[in-house]
């Protein structure tokens, strides 16, 4: 797994950006996350070491693009057509994005995009029912090879299942929100929504606990270092009947 953040910085959107990692990280450093800029890792998937070999290869894993940002935010429009093009020519490398802003893929995808780019999944983020139903029927609409959904915080029990039936999803990633300030994940919602994807045949990964995490009757405070870990031990996973889920997890957040 790598991790490409070309620029840094973000404005929150709806209730999963409550709590962000990215601001928490940023308020320690007294840096302000609402203003975007280009970072040093700008150039990455080109970057080359003394070799002339590219710094990233394929063994290195997915490449979760702008991690501390939102690859759709306004403020990178200037910049995007550039991290296309390296797309473009790094045809050996998988490259995932996350999106809160799935509205706007639509007007900002390049123009040889057609039905999207083999090397590129779009995974849109749903953390409650309310912008699961907003934003995937968009979702659905846009053109994208690879899709998948990500209830992360998941903050509440997200019916998905009428989004997953007509097979454009490959994956469904859950966990619970990390932090001090971390609101609840209850377990029951993480077997919910993995039963879905069983009934519609759609590979399922619970990613991690969260910070306060509900099983059974019983509240659990657990450390960030065993958050994804712990997550791992429930088992709560399904490949798909095919077993060739496509390896996207990321990184903990």
């Amino acid at each position: 797994m790598a991790v490409w953040n070309p620029w840094h910085g973000c404005r929150k959107v709806s209730p999963g950006c409550r709590n962000c990692y990215v601001y928490r990280r940023d308020e320690e450093f007294g840096k302000d996350t609402r203003i975007i800029a280009r970072t040093k890792s700008f150039d990455l998937p080109v970057k080359r070491n003394r070799q002339k070999a590219y710094k990233l290869q394929p063994e290195d894993g997915p490449v979760y693009t702008c991690m501390t940002s939102d690859f759709l935010i306004e403020d990178a429009d200037p910049w995007r057509e550039e991290i296309w093009n390296m797309i473009r020519l790094r045809t050996d490398l998988m490259f995932v994005i996350i999106t809160k802003r799935i509205h706007r893929l639509a007007e900002c995808i390049p123009e040889d995009w057609g039905d999207g780019y083999e090397n590129v999944t779009v995974f849109c983020t749903c953390e409650n029912q309310a912008y699961a139903d907003a934003r995937l029927p968009v979702f659905l609409e846009v053109p994208a090879r690879h899709k998948g959904i990500i209830h992360e915080p998941m903050l509440e029990q997200i019916q998905i299942e009428r989004y997953l039936a007509d097979g454009q999803i490959e994956q469904v990633i859950c966990g619970g929100e990390s932090g001090p300030e971390a609101r609840l994940c209850d377990y029951a919602w993480i077997l919910n929504t993995m039963e879905q994807c069983v009934r519609c045949d759609v590979p399922f990964h619970f990613k991690q606990t969260g910070a306060l995490f509900k099983k059974g009757n019983r509240i659990y405070r657990i450390d960030r270092k065993d958050q994804m870990t712990q997550a791992a031990k429930a088992q709560a996973d399904y490949r798909g009947k095919s077993g060739q889920e496509r390896p996207v997890s990321g990184p903990q957040r």
